[in-house]
């Protein structure tokens, strides 16, 4: 299974956060100043490598994924942890916040999801169901969907109201590395080690498009705020865009 480096972030004022890999037992993150072209913070408290990051919409708050098995609450303005989220029994490979909210969902190498209260650091709900390391994780804009991959190349789909699976998705035996909604939340896009890029329809429950282009593991997709274009990137070093 490939590590990639986190997703962007839209970023809050101009800073985005990267989980960064300080030395084989440290973990960091690093608060970047776009103008200034220079690290503005650093906070370190993960014991061990750091794999994912994301900004609260405030922009006052970053959450961190780690190989230490937990996930941690980072507070911008006094750069001090405040919450550290403990429950997983492996890697914390991704975090994401739901958009809007309190709540952080972080997926793991344990194969479950977990969404956490940030006010309390309390686990919420765990959802089973994958069969292996679960990838990624995040949420549609509207917050009432969530998406999760596993190195099985498997996307599952829950409807975050009722908590429970809606749709599962395989496009395995390669890892599907990261996925995301589009726009209207009608199709999954999903990046895989196979080097290809599926769109899948929820609606009519079927792959209605492959992208092929990269020559090594595509790694991650991102959307532009229109919606019009979307971006990939692989292991062959290369970044693609793509008319939507």
């Amino acid at each position: 299974l490939r590590r990639s480096s986190p997703s962007p972030t839209t970023p809050a004022s101009s800073r985005t956060p990267t989980g960064s890999l300080t030395g084989r037992r440290t973990g960091t993150v690093k608060i970047w100043d776009f103008a200034g072209s220079c690290c503005s913070l650093t906070l370190s408290d993960h014991t061990q490598v750091a794999w994912s990051c994301a900004f609260h919409d405030s922009g006052d708050f970053v959450v961190s994924g780690s190989l230490d098995q937990t996930a941690k609450l980072w507070d911008l303005n006094t750069g001090r942890c405040r919450q550290t989220l403990r429950g997983h029994m492996d890697s914390v490979n991704s975090v994401s916040f739901m958009p809007y909210t309190n709540v952080v969902a972080t997926c793991s190498g344990d194969k479950t999801v977990s969404l956490w209260d940030i006010r309390s650091g309390l686990c919420q709900q765990t959802l089973y169901g994958h069969l292996n390391s679960c990838n990624h994780v995040t949420f549609s804009l509207k917050g009432d969907m969530m998406l999760s991959t596993d190195a099985d190349g498997v996307v599952k789909v829950w409807d975050v109201r009722t908590v429970s699976e809606r749709a599962s998705v395989s496009v395995g035996p390669f890892p599907v590395n990261r996925a995301t909604f589009d726009p209207s939340a009608s199709c999954i896009v999903m990046p895989s080690d196979d080097m290809s890029i599926k769109i899948y329809d929820l609606e009519e429950a079927k792959v209605i498009g492959e992208l092929k282009g990269h020559e090594d593991a595509a790694q991650a997709v991102l959307f532009d705020p229109s919606g019009r274009f979307m971006a990939s990137c692989s292991s062959d070093g290369a970044l693609k865009m793509w008319s939507y």
